[in-house]
């Protein structure tokens, strides 16, 4: 048994615009990233691959990224699966903040380890940073202690794994073509996992924005090949 998981980062955010920590605020989708959702789905048109089955996160960049891709490749119809443990990595108190006065008022390297490290997770947000998502009613149903406050890399991965152990597995292994469109971090966590990445080598893999990235996984859901599919959106094309 083959199948292929395709990953997705979505599209440009607002706040990604912005150049502001987002995390589990709902930052939609920037008219860049509506497009590199679009350029997304093209892609895998081009690569003659169509999802059976798609997974998302709660959140509306990943979710619409989805809805825009499925919709190029004729598969606007297939079932699709939304979960809080796709959700992007939690950036605690930091959430809403601008990086580089971030960087300006912390320091550069402080901010580096925030973001960039494998096991340092930032400040837990405060009750009452305004960007706090604890009353979001998407995540009333979590049971008492699985919200975050805060993420590293390595605690993104630890609420990951459930997931990739369960409904995702168990889509591999029912059908031929699995799409995950996500976040930057929730990906590098399930890549960390896929590829066997060190801790140390973790922190400077880059999942870009609107590129699929095409795995081919084996009968014991291990990756046997991984591919970009590099046909990127370009201003003005």
């Amino acid at each position: 048994m083959t199948a292929n998981l395709i990953l997705l980062r979505h599209g440009q955010s607002t706040w990604n615009l912005q150049n502001r920590f987002t995390g589990w605020y709902d930052s939609p989708l920037s008219p860049r990233g509506h497009d590199e959702a679009v350029a997304a789905g093209r892609a895998l048109a081009t690569a003659g691959i169509q999802p059976d089955v798609a997974h998302t996160s709660l959140q509306t960049r990943a979710i619409d990224t989805c809805t825009l891709a499925l919709a190029e490749v004729g598969c606007g119809d297939i079932p699709v699966r939304r979960h809080w443990r796709l959700n992007e990595r939690h950036y605690g108190d930091l959430t809403g903040l601008d990086k580089a006065e971030t960087a300006a008022r912390h320091g550069a390297e402080q901010v580096r380890l925030w973001r960039r490290s494998y096991a340092t997770a930032p400040p837990p947000i405060r009750p009452d940073n305004p960007w706090n998502p604890v009353a979001d009613p998407r995540y009333a149903a979590l049971a008492p202690g699985e919200m975050p406050r805060g993420e590293s890399l390595a605690d993104v991965l630890v609420r990951l794994l459930p997931y990739w152990e369960g409904p995702l597995s168990a889509d591999l292994r029912a059908y031929r073509c699995v799409l995950v469109a996500a976040h930057g971090n929730s990906l590098r966590a399930l890549v960390k996992h896929l590829d066997g990445i060190t801790e140390s080598e973790i922190v400077t893999l880059e999942i870009p924005t609107g590129v699929p990235i095409a795995y081919e996984i084996d009968s014991d859901l291990r990756p046997s090949r991984r591919m970009p599919l590099t046909e990127r959106f370009v201003p003005g094309r």
